[in-house]
Formats: structure tokens, C-alpha cells, sequence
């Protein structure tokens, strides 16, 4: 999972898009870059780390433009590193930058395509990479000195056509504009909106809606299912849908545990989703132990806490902080390697006794994965004093690996993966564990809208583009599990600059 910003302004926009890719750390602490344009030339300054470790004072007076784009990055396979640092540039034709939050599943089938039929080279193992140079064959194939907005949708067309996967994109072309897409069934979130200032409309592009209220901007709406937007440099707005046999069925893992709460994607408020998540878990907690005798709601901070506090009220139980956390350790979902991973939970959570010494506590987090945080949070309570540790998730179970863009691990490395509810309960030492049922979950989140179809593949093991195959999952596992990540090239610090030349 990543996140993605594009902006054209009146004026300079590094200082805006940093601002909304801090907006949108959460979805991405390996790595962060900008790209910007001025007068045909592309700046740039990516690398590893977190935003504020990334962008210097120096940098930012070099990102020069009133055009960009930005992104943050988790490795969704493979080992991480600066080369894989988004924007990635290509010099042919107009000088395209580009930033990808997603993961397309024909990646190897398209590298082909790319070296037979255009002589193009890739880089690195990085499907972004793939996505780029076919936009920029396409771009190619119109064969304009000067691309109009029917150029750049009918090389979107294309793309949509021949890409498979989850996916949504901002593209800088240097001198002409930004365009953004998102994939034909609207897997991974994108949303767009405006600000008036004294000298113009200015459009901003992002991953969640919380990017732009945070800087001002007005939430217009989401780009729809293969739709492609393109805002020129002075600011003239185009939008065309450029895909066919669309539907929406957005990432159900965006609403459980990944968009922050204040984010609307699709229309679906975040906060609200959760709540009706713990709304529904406390419904099914009455229903099998409606003799139950919880004595404190305790959530796994942060992503639980809407749930935690609607369950708790239901049940007519006290909601409590028990467990305090350290904001400096990233989340520890997306950190590669289950030894690191171990090591974060506990300098990222810290006990307080009193809320568990002696009672019956119910611990609630969005979801269980590879259940190394859950194993060692109930061990956390364990040695606080509790009497009996439950544990609800607000998400079913996590069978199945995720194609579209999350780094779901190999199916071996999911908790639940082969086991009954019962079995997981005992490998993470629970006294009781309750799933949240799929229907439940489900219309949580739809509830307040029409939509009713989720990309829930990690649930079901169903992939929603149906092209993945027992084949596909196993060279993804090779990519993915813990042993091949250890094994890779390991974190690389360091940044990449460059300054390129459109004309």
C-alpha cells in the first residue's frame, strides 16, 4: 500500500505536496519522493525513509514549479531500496513522471511485451516501472509534439486495456500537465478537489480525501473506476472514462485497517465504517456469550479505537486505554521481517497494569494477520495480571494473500491460513478469539451508500480481475515470504536526485 499525491497550482506546490504526503505517511513509511516541474524541467528528490527524513530545507528550494506529483512507499515484495523510491522518470516521450499505488498482476507478461515491441528497458523488479513505460509507449504510439487531452485518454485507453491489477496513478508530463487514473474496478482509492486563490483554481489529486482538507482543498469527488483525470499547467480540468466493463469494488482492507478515519473513500466515511464494525462485533458477542463476563474493552491502538469504544458501550462494559503506545515506531503491519516485527510490537506498546491486574479483558484490534502483534499484546496482559484475555478482530479471519497492492505475506505466514478459529485462538493463547463475520463486515461499510461489492479476496480467497491462478500465487510467494525478503538486498538508506530536462 502506498500513497499518492498530484497538484497544479498557481505557484510553487513542494511545500503542498510534502503537506499531504505527511498527511499520508501512514500509508507508506519506506520511502517518499516528489517530483516537480518548471519550464520544462523535472526536479526531483526521493529516497528512503519517512517524509521529515527525506526533504531537507535545501531539497524543497530546489522543487521548484507549480506542477508535481509525490508518493510514500511500503515494499509490497521484494526487499526495499532507494532505487525503488517513487516518482520514477522516464525521458521518452515528454519526460514522464510517475507514482503507483497498487500491484498489477500481468507485470511479467507486460516487461515482455515492452522489450518486443518497443525496445524498452526496465530497471528494477518494480511494476510501477512496467506501468510507466507502457503509458509512455502508448504516449509514443499518438506520436504528437504537442499531446492533447484526447492523447493522453486514448493512451490511458491503452493502458487500462493491457494493465491487470489494482491500481491508481498520478503522472507528471513535463511542460503539459498532471493525469491520474485509477483501474476499472476502482480497487485502489483515488479522490480529487480544488482551492480558490487570489490568482487561480488549484486541483489537488491524492490517495484519501484527509490530504486535501488538511491543506484547504474541497473534496469535488473520487475518480471513478477507469476514469482518467488531466488538469494542464494553467489549471484547464479534463476528465473521460477510459476503460469499459467497470464496477466499483473498492479494497475492503482500506475501511478495516489502512485509510485513516477522518478519510471519505467512495463516499464511505472511515469513521463511521469502524463504528458500525464494532456496532456488529458487539451484536455477535451478545449473541454467543450474551452471559459474558468482560469487565474492560481494551483496543490495540490506533486503528481499533472506533470499534473498541462502540463495542464497549454495547456491552455495557467499561472501554479503557490500557495499552500506550510509541509514536516513533512505524506500523508494524508493513515492516519486513518477522524478527523486526517482533522486536517493534513491544517498544511500540507498553502495558498499564491497573486497567488489567485482575479482570477479564476484552482486547479489540481491526484485524489479525500474521498474529504476531495479538500473540504478544495477550502476553502483555498476561504478565499486567489479567484474569482471562478475549480478543475480537474486527475483520474475519485473513486466509489469503493480497495481489492488489497490500503486502498480505505468503498464505504460509497468515495466522489463520488452514486453521479453525478455534486453533488460531491457541497460537496466539487467548482464553476466547471472535472474528467479525464477512456479511457483518460488509455492510458496515456499505451501509450508507449503494455499494454492496468489495475486493475482499484475503477473506475468500476469490480475486476479483480473475486472472490469478495457484501458478501466480506461488511465484508471489517466493517474492514475499520472510526468508526471500531476508535474503534480499536489505534497506539501502540514501536519496536519489535528479534534475531532468523535458525539451
Amino acid at each position: 500500500m502506498c500513497g499518492i499525491v498530484g497538484m497544479v497550482g498557481t505557484s510553487d506546490v513542494s511545500v503542498s505536496l510534502y503537506d499531504a504526503l505527511t498527511m499520508l505517511q501512514h500509508r507508506g513509511q519506506d520511502a517518499a519522493g516528489i517530483a516537480t516541474c518548471h519550464r520544462g524541467r523535472v526536479y526531483q528528490q526521493k529516497g528512503n525513509g519517512m517524509v521529515r527524513d527525506v526533504f531537507q530545507s535545501e531539497h524543497m528550494k530546489h522543487l521548484v514549479g507549480n506542477m508535481g506529483i509525490g508518493h510514500v512507499r511500503y515494499p509490497t515484495a521484494g526487499s526495499s531500496s532507494a532505487a525503488l523510491a517513487q516518482p520514477f522518470y522516464v525521458n521518452s516521450p515528454y519526460g514522464i513522471s510517475l507514482g503507483h499505488n497498487g500491484n498489477l498482476t500481468n507485470t511479467e507478461e507486460l516487461m515482455d511485451e515492452l522489450f518486443r515491441t518497443g525496445l524498452r528497458h526496465i530497471n528494477t523488479e518494480s511494476d510501477s516501472e512496467v506501468l510507466l513505460n507502457v503509458l509512455a509507449f502508448e504516449l509514443q504510439l499518438r506520436g504528437k509534439l504537442t499531446p492533447a487531452a484526447e492523447d493522453i485518454f486514448a493512451a490511458v485507453s491503452a493502458v487500462q486495456r493491457r494493465c491487470r491489477g489494482g491500481y491508481a496513478v498520478t503522472a507528471m508530463i513535463a511542460d503539459y500537465g498532471i493525469v491520474a487514473f485509477r483501474d476499472p474496478l476502482g480497487i485502489r482509492p483515488l479522490v480529487f478537489g480544488s482551492r480558490e486563490t487570489e490568482t487561480g483554481t488549484e486541483y489537488m489529486i491524492a490517495s484519501e480525501s484527509v490530504a486535501l482538507d488538511v491543506l484547504g482543498f474541497r473534496l469535488i469527488r473520487d475518480v471513478a473506476p477507469g476514469e482518467a483525470v488531466y488538469i494542464e499547467k494553467d489549471g484547464t480540468f479534463h476528465a473521460m472514462q477510459c476503460a469499459e466493463n467497470t464496477s466499483l469494488q473498492p479494497c475492503m482492507f482500506e475501511y478495516v485497517y489502512f485509510a485513516r478515519p477522518d478519510s471519505i473513500i467512495d463516499g464511505i466515511s472511515v469513521y463511521k465504517a469502524r463504528l458500525r464494525m464494532g456496532e456488529k462485533l458487539a451484536e455477535k458477542i451478545q449473541r454467543l456469550r450474551p452471559d459474558h463476563d468482560i469487565d474492560v474493552v481494551i483496543p490495540v491502538p490506533d486503528t481499533s479505537r472506533v470499534a473498541a469504544q462502540i463495542l464497549a458501550h454495547n456491552l455495557g462494559v467499561k472501554f479503557r486505554e490500557g495499552l500506550m503506545k510509541n509514536r516513533y515506531i512505524g506500523r508494524t503491519f508493513i515492516m519486513p521481517g518477522q524478527k523486526q516485527r517482533k522486536k517493534s510490537v513491544r517498544q511500540k506498546l507498553n502495558a498499564i497494569d491497573l486497567e488489567f491486574r485482575g479482570k477479564n479483558v476484552m482486547l479489540v484490534d481491526d484485524s489479525i494477520v500474521r498474529g504476531t502483534t495479538c500473540e504478544q499484546i495477550i502476553q502483555m496482559a498476561r504478565d499486567a495480571g489479567a484474569n482471562k484475555v478475549y480478543f475480537a478482530s474486527a475483520a474475519p479471519a485473513v486466509k489469503y494473500p493480497n495481489v492488489y497492492g497490500i503486502d498480505m505475506p505468503s498464505a504460509n505466514e497468515l495466522i489463520a491460513h488452514g486453521r479453525t478459529d478455534e486453533e488460531v485462538c491457541r497460537a496466539i493463547g487467548a482464553d476466547w478469539l471472535v472474528y467479525q463475520d464477512l456479511e457483518d463486515l460488509i455492510e458496515s461499510c456499505g451501509e450508507y451508500t449503494n455499494l454492496t461489492s468489495f475486493e475482499c479476496s484475503v477473506f475468500t480467497g476469490e480475486y476479483i480481475t480473475g486472472d490469478v491462478d495457484q501458478a501466480y500465487l506461488d511465484r508471489l510467494d517466493a517474492r514475499r515470504n520472510d526468508a526471500a525478503k531476508s535474503s534480499g538486498d536489505g534497506d539501502v538508506n540514501g536519496s536519489v536526485v535528479g534534475i531532468h530536462n523535458a525539451h
